[in-house]
């Protein structure tokens, strides 16, 4: 789940991480009064999706950029009337583009330095770690790749957790001295207790800045939550933007299923992630585009079946679906049901690909030959997608 920036804000106060002043608005007038609230000398005024980019990205109304620094309230009002309700396309958003619903009005501070700061779940270690650099407001990646000495790693032990000793060699690391080395250490330390208490597995601040002035803060930041522990924050969830999302993925959470939506035209419906990526990797070798990561999960029902059907036809790419089940715990007949189900129901138009293997697979195979519709049969994985992609 991603949150927006004025949310992140909104975490940074409740911990105590000190980041701008800033206010979110909806309209331009709400914009403008946000600015004299603000009252300060230089603001920004920020678009407000999720997508990166921002700043170079152009509105459909010919309007650049989703970032400005402006001197006065009615130039706030001025220019978050050009964003609010158009279309800002950006290198993550691809050419469709993201509509913006909201801005936010922030303090524009003088900055001296720019750094970088992440805390993310550690897969190897199964720890926290904490990864900074001097090279802020750049793509890590990029950093990691001509500089790698440049960056730092500290890995955190669950139990104990962020000591001491670990704040102060970040610290030299990075370079902060006196007052600054006091701030930065404990905004980490509160950074950090924002990170467990709330079950995050990536905060990523970039920049984190050095004013002119001396203060050390947060001045952009991305959000990732452990979706299995969103449960123990309701107030978190609560921050979901479901417009912000692909209403395929938001419908498929309706249903309890497991939805990523692809570039391809033949659609997949498997159970189990590790038996998608394999049904995915089947495809793309015997020459197709997979369309979307369709998980079903172990147990699924006739109606989650019928409610995979409805989401994968709402996809205008989509030219051929792929069935791919191995039943384990799941029985293939119920799945078989719930296929003849779906496509008598909706009508389905599209060729269809069913392989089937595993318990009860006989009385499934039995359900598809006996409903008298155009499903094709396959013996294994490579003649499934051999035959899904011959069918478009």
């Amino acid at each position: 789940m991603n949150i927006h920036e004025y949310q992140a804000k909104e975490l940074f106060d409740r911990f105590d991480v000190p980041s701008p002043r800033g206010k979110m608005a909806e309209t331009a007038e709400e914009a403008k009064a946000a600015a004299e609230e603000i009252a300060a000398d230089l603001l920004v005024v920020k678009a407000q999706v999720h997508a990166g980019g921002r700043g170079k990205g152009t509105f459909k109304n010919g309007f650049e950029g989703g970032v400005h620094l402006v001197k006065s309230a009615d130039e706030i009002g001025e220019i978050a009337g050009k964003m609010i309700g158009q279309t800002l396309v950006t290198k993550q958003t691809g050419e469709e583009g993201r509509l913006v619903r909201k801005v936010m009005v922030a303090d524009a501070v003088e900055i001296e330095h720019e750094y970088y700061l992440a805390l993310l779940m550690d897969r190897e270690t199964s720890r926290p770690v904490i990864v900074a650099s001097t090279e802020g407001g750049m793509d890590i990646e990029e950093v990691a790749e001509n500089s790698p000495e440049k960056i730092l790693r500290q890995l955190i032990h669950p139990l104990a957790g962020l000591q001491g000793y670990e704040i102060r060699t970040l610290t030299a690391g990075l370079g902060f001295k006196g007052a600054a080395a006091k701030q930065f250490g404990k905004l980490l330390k509160n950074l950090y207790k924002l990170f467990i208490t709330l079950d995050c597995d990536m905060v990523e601040i970039n920049p984190l800045v050095e004013t002119k002035d001396g203060q050390v803060l947060a001045l952009d930041a991305k959000f990732g939550f452990d979706d299995n522990a969103l449960y123990r924050h309701p107030e978190v969830e609560a921050y979901r933007d479901t417009e912000e999302e692909d209403p395929r993925e938001v419908a498929a959470a309706e249903f309890d299923l497991n939805y990523i939506g692809l570039d391809g035209n033949i659609a997949c419906l498997v159970n189990g992630a590790g038996l998608a990526m394999a049904t995915m990797d089947a495809i793309k070798f015997a020459g197709g585009d997979p369309a979307n990561f369709l998980d079903v999960g172990g147990g699924a029902t006739k109606e989650q079946v019928k409610g995979a059907f409805n989401i994968i036809q709402s996809d205008p790419k989509v030219e051929a679906i792929l069935i791919n089940i191995f039943g384990g715990i799941m029985d293939c007949n119920v799945i078989a049901e719930g296929v003849v189900a779906a496509v008598q129901e909706t009508g389905l138009k599209l060729p269809l690909v069913v392989r089937l293997e595993g318990n009860n697979v006989a009385a499934g195979r039995e359900t598809l030959n006996a409903s008298g519709l155009a499903i094709t049969g396959a013996d294994d994985l490579a003649d499934a997608a051999k035959k899904a992609v011959a069918s478009v």
